[in-house]
């Protein structure tokens, strides 16, 4: 899952994707209704990926918040964000069990929930970035032509 496309504008409701660059600033198209605007350099602009939240330890990435709802949910969507305040509070420290519960705010886990819940309806959360990894390192092998591979195999027989 590429959260850095996926932003946060303060003062604007919901999330955005990230369309192109433009000369103030960026176009970006909004998950919940699909329109697109201009997010101007002077706002305050986050892309997911820079997003944690903080714990007694250290800070955890939003990614990694965002799978471990997946994973209490199996896949599923998160509870309501409008649900009782003691009730989002019991939900996420099963999620984050040691946040920092002076710094993380109700509304911040209302944020996070409507997040969750409206990534997953646009079926933009995907956690198999090992899969990922592996095909890169099968691609860069492929760059390699056949006579490097065969002396490499050649040194490695030699070293044993």
């Amino acid at each position: 899952m590429d959260l850095s496309e996926i932003l946060s504008i303060t003062g604007k409701p919901g999330l955005y994707k990230m369309i192109a660059k433009s000369k103030n600033g960026l176009i970006v198209e909004s998950l919940i209704d699909g329109k697109r605007i201009s997010a101007f350099s002077h706002e305050k602009i986050s892309s997911l990926e820079e997003i944690s939240i903080f714990t007694e330890t250290e800070d955890i990435p939003i990614k990694d918040v965002l799978k471990k709802i997946f994973e209490k949910t199996e896949g599923k969507e998160a509870i309501d964000s409008k649900s009782p305040n003691s009730k989002l509070k019991d939900f996420f420290e099963d999620i984050v069990p040691d946040y920092d519960k002076d710094r993380v705010y109700v509304s911040d886990i209302k944020k996070v929930l409507k997040w969750y819940n409206l990534l997953l309806q646009k079926e933009l959360l995907d956690f198999t970035e090992v899969d990922e990894k592996t095909d890169v390192k099968d691609d860069v092998t492929k760059d390699v032509p056949e006579k490097e591979k065969e002396v490499d195999k050649e040194k490695n027989e030699e070293s044993k």
